[in-house]
């Protein structure tokens, strides 16, 4: 069964930091797109990062990150743990939101990976991880 878990959420005070994970199973997650997206109370779910899959070394791993995130996230994976991370700093009260990971088999090859939530190749969700961001 394929699937993908979040954890790694909490409560944290403006400024700092937290590193979300995304942990596939019964698939390869290097074989695959990884994004991750948040939605926040009465909100639209978005697009925060994506990394794509390297076909197993034979691409290079490009990521994809949301203006609103771009100098402040990071994402990467460790293959040896199946698992993709999603690095957040500085973070900032409007980046309070429920984030899920969700897996995309389509190879980017001539784009960087998509960050629209509606891309319906995106077929694996997790049940998302809390993060709030208050002091």
């Amino acid at each position: 069964q394929l699937k993908v878990v979040e954890s790694g959420g909490g409560l944290v005070q403006p400024g700092g930091s937290l590193r979300l994970s995304c942990a596939a199973s019964g698939f390869n997650a290097d074989y695959w797109t990884i994004g991750w997206f948040r939605q926040a109370p009465g909100k639209e779910r978005e697009g925060v990062s994506c990394l794509s899959g390297t076909n197993g070394g034979r691409n290079s791993a490009d990521s994809n990150y949301a203006d609103s995130v771009k100098g402040r996230f990071i994402i990467s994976r460790d293959n040896a743990r199946n698992t993709v991370y999603l690095q957040m700093a500085d973070l900032k009260p409007e980046d309070t939101a429920v984030y899920y990971c969700a897996a995309n088999p389509t190879v980017y090859l001539y784009s960087l990976c998509d960050l629209d939530p509606e891309n319906d190749q995106y077929d694996y969700w997790g049940q998302g991880t809390q993060v709030t961001v208050s002091s």
